[in-house]
This record gives C-alpha cells, structure tokens and sequence, in this order.
C-alpha cells in the first residue's frame, strides 16, 4: 500500500548508516597515523572492498587520502590545501569543550593571549558542531565554571613559532629576560617546549653560551626563525621534561615520604609540587620530591590527616624537628 513510503524509509536508512560508517572512517584516519586495510576493516567491521569504495568517496569529498598498496600498505590522512572542516564525534566534541574551557581560565586576563584565543574559540565551536549535539554542548556550557588560574599569558604566534623552528631545524633568535630582569639576546638551536606546572619553556643549545639551557617562553621577547638550519645534538637527558625537572631540583634537597594514607589522597594534597607519588604494598604511599625549602613541605603535610615518615638530609629534619618541637610546646601552653 505505500512502496513509495517504504522505500523512501529504506534510503534513509541506508544513507544513515552510510553518513555515520563515513564519519567513523574519517575520525579514526584522522588521529594522524597510518591504518592497514586489516584494520580499518576490523575497526569498521566492513568488507575490503567497502572500506575502498568509503575512501573514494572521502577522496571526492576533498579529503586528502594517502594509499599504499601491497604488503606492508597503509591508509593514511594527509594535510592538504582544500582540508575539509574538521570532523569530530560526541565524545571529541565535549573533550575539546572542556579543554577550551580550561586552557581559557589559565593566564593573565590580556586580550592577545592564547587563553584568551582559547576562549573565543570554545565561543565558536558549536558552529561546526552537527545540530543533535548542540543542545548537549549548551547543557555543558551552562553547567560549567571554572577557576581563574593566575599564570603568565603567551601568545598564540610565540608558541607556533618555536614550534616551526623546532620541526624545521632552525636556529632562533630572540630576546630573554631572567629571573633577575637582566636582558640579553639569544641565539639558540631550539629542541623541544615543555608545558609544566602551568608555565611554558623551552628547551635549547645556547650557541653562545655553547651548553643546554632552559628558557621560560614568557620572558622570551621576538622570537624569530633564522631560516639556518642545524644538526640534532645529543641530548644531556632522557627527555626536556627530565632535563627541566633536573634543572628545578638543583640546589635543593630531595626528601622521601612514608604516608599512611592512600596515594590518590596524597596527590590532591601535593597537587601543586612536582612529587612522584606511588603505592606500596604496605597500603602506604611513598613521595618523593625536592621542596623548595623545608616550610613548604610541613605547611603541606599539615593538610594530609595522616601519620607519615621522613628521609631526608640533616638540615630538613633537624629544622622540622625543631618546628615539631615548639608546635608541641605551643600547644602545651610552655614556650620553647
């Protein structure tokens, strides 16, 4: 009684599950890495030659699709100069939200920086977003405040031109400012950015200074790419972070902890000091971390409500002794 109706019904569907098989193909070739046919058939559970009539039409829709054919081929999504919009799935969509949402709230309030790009982006986003998700990313939107994070504000252009650099191989030159507010120009072979503990550096060989040195990316001034290119030096560390990390523990003595307390309670108190928190057998938790002096580490184990150990050097436990003694006499109602 209604063929018309009925197959109209069928050709939606169809189409359906078409759009939402494309979409599926276009978020996994869009992670950047290369997929043998075997596994995009298996991640899709399709046929081999579905999947090749799929990127045929990726390809007629201007996406730029790399085939390797034979043994040891691939399929790969390739930068191109008519890229289509990018095509995220639910779950991308809200990660994406929440990190905009969160990179806004971390800088100074300045209108160049890039949390303040991150803002009018997150603004943005559900222009490109398909019409069903819309209303959930309002719902998240209403729902969702964050704390403003006091943290020195870069631009955009000053952590994309490191980054050019770097993939380039080029050496950079730039303006730096220290700790002290001395000036000096710089001439670098820059090797990696380091986001930590909500600051930026880099990490690069001074050819002056002809040795590794760190740079804080906001006291970097003008950076500017020399178009001279270098050789890959070997690097003093396992990594920039390790090297970083090494660099802020100079000078300062590392201390052990024993806690009686589980190691997920233990990070929330010591969220904001680079420790190395781990479980042992035991149900306890031990830390390890370099403070930046004694003060700050009983001003955080203060707030752990937990019975713990130190191992540490003389100084550090002789000062905490002493602390823990006229706490006590304090508490006591004597005077030490």
């Amino acid at each position: 009684m209604w063929p018309d109706r009925d197959r109209i019904l069928w050709n939606d569907q169809g189409m359906a599950d078409v759009t939402e098989r494309m979409l599926a193909l276009l978020s996994t070739l869009q992670s950047g890495r290369s997929f043998s046919a075997e596994e995009l058939t298996g991640r899709l559970e399709i046929s081999p030659r579905t999947l090749r009539r799929d990127i045929e039409r990726l390809r007629g829709y201007g996406y730029p699709v790399q085939t390797r054919p034979g043994p040891g081929g691939y399929y790969r999504l390739v930068a191109g100069r008519s890229m289509p919009p990018l095509v995220l799935d639910d779950d991308e969509a809200i990660a994406t939200s929440i990190a905009l949402a969160t990179l806004a709230a971390v800088g100074e309030p300045t209108d160049g920086g890039i949390d303040a790009a991150a803002t009018r982006a997150y603004g943005k986003l559900d222009q490109f977003l398909p019409a069903r998700l819309r209303p959930q990313l309002a719902s998240i939107r209403a729902s969702l405040e964050t704390s403003q994070q006091r943290a020195p504000s870069l631009t955009a252009h000053q952590i994309a031109t490191v980054a050019e650099a770097i993939a380039g191989r080029e050496t950079l030159t730039f303006g730096y400012t220290d700790a002290r507010g001395d000036r000096s120009d710089r001439r670098v072979e820059p090797y990696r950015q380091v986001h930590h503990l909500l600051r930026w550096y880099l990490m690069a060989f001074d050819l002056e200074r002809e040795d590794w040195r760190v740079f804080r990316l906001d006291r970097i001034a003008d950076p500017r790419r020399t178009g001279q290119r270098y050789h890959q030096r070997d690097l003093p560390a396992d990594s920039a972070l390790d090297y970083l990390r090494h660099g802020m523990a100079t000078g300062k003595e590392p201390v052990t902890l024993i806690v009686d307390a589980p190691a997920a309670d233990v990070a929330d108190v010591l969220k904001y000091q680079d420790a190395e928190i781990n479980s042992v057998p035991s149900g306890q938790t031990r830390v390890t971390l370099t403070p930046d002096s004694w003060h700050w580490l009983v001003l955080n184990l203060a707030f752990l409500g937990a019975d713990f150990r130190i191992e540490a050097g003389a100084h550090a436990r002789r000062a905490c002794r002493t602390f823990g003694e006229r706490l006590v006499a304090a508490a006591s109602g004597a005077t030490c």
